[in-house]
């Protein structure tokens, strides 16, 4: 049976902004599983930005970031409405919802909390990675479908090895056709790519590994335009794996990732 293609924004941007909180993807938030759905980093970051952009106040910080992949997220037009789930004075939990053919395809939360000066304790125990001069080019998109990944610039530490990587990862296109983005949404945006980067198995091999939620918490706020993923990843022996990442920008590590996997034959 064939699957209609949806009809993609034509642009060099990940999404076109139709106003009233509802997009449109193009070719560059295409997934890597199937051609008709979207992957889901572009859409992360999309939905970062939107609820960096609810109700926003200056003296917190958004610190967590979970997000439930609930089905397949169609290519094409969408909308995201976010709430307020629990509001406070110094912490408080938002929520965004992707909608995409009738249903909820990503609900994502985030926790925002309270800024205050704690420069004289704070210390990271995360371990840097490579800089980026020291890390070379890799080729992906030779692995993997997409028009995502396509639209990736990649560079790979030395010591990289199916199973555990350390890689950088840039893009040139902006999340939307305003290209008005924080640093933020768009080192978000990019943060799923680290299920991909150190496959244990080969994609397209014989089994599959699609992750079915996002967990990112940042003890920093993270900025510029690389991101930096350290990852291993794990196979359990009962159909269930993990990706763990710790998160970099170019001033360090910032942050960490954990992707929950399920492991399915091809």
């Amino acid at each position: 049976m064939s699957i209609e293609l949806p009809e993609l924004a034509e642009g060099d941007f990940y999404y076109e902004s139709l106003g009233d909180g509802k997009f449109r993807s193009t070719i560059h938030a295409q997934g890597a599983w199937n051609p008709h759905e979207q992957h889901m980093a572009p859409a992360s970051g999309l939905l970062a930005e939107r609820l960096l952009r609810h109700e926003p106040r200056d003296d917190v910080r958004m610190a967590r970031l979970s997000y439930e992949i609930l089905g397949l997220i169609p290519g094409g037009e969408f909308e995201v409405i976010t709430t307020t789930l629990r509001p406070g004075r110094t912490i408080e939990l938002i929520q965004a919802e992707l909608l995409a053919g009738g249903r909820v395809a990503i609900r994502a939360t985030a926790w925002r909390m309270i800024t205050s000066d704690t420069s004289g304790i704070a210390v990271v125990e995360d371990h840097p990675m490579p800089p980026l001069e020291d890390c070379t080019p890799g080729d992906w998109a030779s692995a993997w479908p997409g028009g995502y990944i396509r639209s990736l610039d990649m560079r790979k530490a030395d010591d990289h090895r199916p199973g555990s990587g350390q890689v950088w990862v840039h893009t040139e296109h902006p999340l939307t056709d305003k290209k008005d983005s924080t640093d933020l949404a768009r080192l978000v945006g990019l943060v799923d790519t680290a299920n991909g980067i150190a496959a244990r198995v080969p994609p397209g091999g014989s089994h599959l590994f699609p992750n079915v939620d996002l967990q990112i918490h940042m003890y920093r706020a993270p900025s510029g335009e690389w991101l930096g993923l350290d990852n291993s990843v794990s196979f359990g022996s009962d159909g269930i794996g993990l990706t763990s990442t710790v998160l970099h920008d170019p001033q360090g590590p910032f942050g960490r990732a954990e992707q929950i996997l399920t492991l399915r034959k091809a």
